[in-house]
């Protein structure tokens, strides 16, 4: 600390004894050049910016270059092409004739004669049930058939017989009509004789001997014109009851052919339930499914809580397959009956198969907002199957049928990538970083897409979008997908 000066001269210090040495500066050091630090630090960033050019060229790029989106022009499907120029659903394809083949009893399966894909014919049996009850009720029906049947000739035998009976009672009234006959001529003559005879006696010409004779020949001549009167009258019940009997075997015969009847119809239901364990097809098809297996039992009752199988296996008529679609009730007016469809399956896109509107269904779903359309296509196709995917598109009755050349109409272009430049329309296609805009020929448009006749091939880049002062050989970025 410092001393005031009085109280140093007062107190006797020595101010130079408190004086502190310092030895003496150095010499200043002589300047160093400075150009090796300033080149050091001209290369330093030099190397950064070589090394850091690639991010600030980008974030160049995105400060200065427009921002675009792109899309990759493809070759699109026939279904999409076609879809250009009419109204477009999608449906599958259903066969109008499928059947579920059950029987109509009840029995354990014993033979199964089909799998998925047979091919069988109206008739064909495709399973049997379990049957030994029901053939050995038809073989007591059928003989019980049989004995109606004898029954029933054995009663006719018995009217033949009372026929012939009541013919021969007939013709025993005829021989005792004629013997009554001969009888009461007999009589007229004996009498004649007896009246002669007497004449003869009165007049005394003619004996009592003669006279005897012809009174004993009337009263014999008498008594067989009885007797033949009594025949006749035998003869007449014999005939009645002949008749009756001959009745009472006609009604027997009635009764008889009635049993057989009775046997017959019962023959034939004791068949029919047989027959029904036999599962025929009742149409030619192909099984698509196969429900149940040799040793399970199908009912037609089954029910929820049973175990026993609803059908042996279902079967679809191929010749039957048509298209069903479900159309939009917004596009319901560009429907047609009668109108050519174009259906083209999801299995093979390249394919179309054309066909026309059927049927429309009287009613819609409110739930999906559609109405069904049946399509019966022009010729089948072996490649259909039932429940495939098709896509449909319907056209008007004067639309002509889309091409199937794929370089005609096969460039759909979002409508957004159409630009109109000075008049010209067309695109802006992207090479690298640079777009350059190209005339195209343009189609029809529909759905936000736009028909490509000429000027653009597959594969091709074409800017969406485009900002109104983008043009022909400018640089651009991508933006983010």
């Amino acid at each position: 600390s410092a001393i005031p000066l009085g109280l140093a001269t007062d107190a006797g210090v020595d101010l130079k004894s408190l004086k502190i040495e310092r030895s003496p500066k150095p010499a200043a050091r002589r300047l160093r050049n400075p150009w090796p630090l300033r080149a050091a630090f001209g290369l330093l960033v030099g190397a950064a910016i070589w090394f850091f050019w690639p991010q600030l060229a980008a974030f160049s790029d995105r400060v200065r270059l427009p921002t675009v989106k792109t899309f990759a022009v493809t070759a699109s499907a026939p279904a999409a092409a076609a879809a250009s120029r009419g109204t477009a659903a999608n449906g599958y394809v259903i066969a109008a004739r499928r059947a579920a083949l059950s029987s109509d009893v009840p029995g354990r399966i014993v033979e199964m004669l089909v799998r998925e894909g047979s091919v069988v014919q109206q008739g064909d049996v495709v399973a049997r049930l379990f049957a030994d009850e029901y053939a050995a009720s038809l073989l007591r029906a059928t003989a019980d058939e049989r004995t109606a049947a004898a029954s029933e000739q054995r009663a006719a035998a018995n009217v033949a017989a009372a026929r012939a009976a009541v013919a021969e009672a007939d013709a025993a009234v005829d021989t005792a009509t004629a013997q009554r006959d001969e009888a009461d001529a007999l009589v007229a003559w004996a009498r004649s004789e007896v009246e002669r005879t007497a004449e003869l006696l009165r007049e005394a010409v003619g004996n009592q001997r003669d006279a005897t004779r012809a009174r004993t020949d009337l009263d014999a001549a008498t008594a067989r014109a009885r007797a033949a009167t009594a025949a006749i009258h035998g003869s007449q019940l014999a005939a009645a009851s002949a008749r009756e009997r001959l009745a009472v075997a006609e009604a027997d015969v009635t009764v008889a052919q009635a049993q057989r009847q009775a046997a017959a119809a019962a023959r034939q239901l004791a068949q029919a339930t047989f027959d029904k364990t036999s599962v025929r097809a009742p149409f030619d098809g192909i099984v698509v499914l196969k429900d149940a297996e040799v040793g399970e039992v199908v009912s037609p009752n089954s029910q929820g809580g049973s175990t026993a199988r609803g059908a042996v296996c279902t079967m679809v008529d191929f010749a039957s397959l048509e298209i069903q679609a479900n159309v939009p009730e917004t596009t319901l007016g560009a429907v047609q009956l009668g109108a050519p469809a174009d259906v083209f399956l999801d299995a093979y896109q390249d394919d179309r198969l054309t066909g026309k509107v059927d049927r429309i269904w009287p009613t819609a779903d409110r739930q999906k907002a559609t109405v069904e359309v049946r399509i019966k296509l022009d010729a089948a196709d072996p490649r259909l199957r039932p429940e495939m995917g098709v896509r449909i598109v319907f056209r008007s009755g004067d639309a002509p049928p889309p091409t199937d050349a794929p370089a005609s109409g096969s460039i759909l272009l979002p409508e957004n990538a159409v630009v109109s430049i000075e008049g010209v329309r067309g695109t802006f296609v992207l090479e690298r970083d640079v777009v350059q805009f190209r005339k195209l020929t343009l189609g029809s448009v529909r759905n936000g897409r736009v028909a490509v006749e000429a000027g653009l091939a597959a594969g091709t880049r074409v800017v969406l979008d485009p900002p109104p002062t983008l043009r022909s050989g400018d640089r651009v970025q991508l933006a983010p997908q």
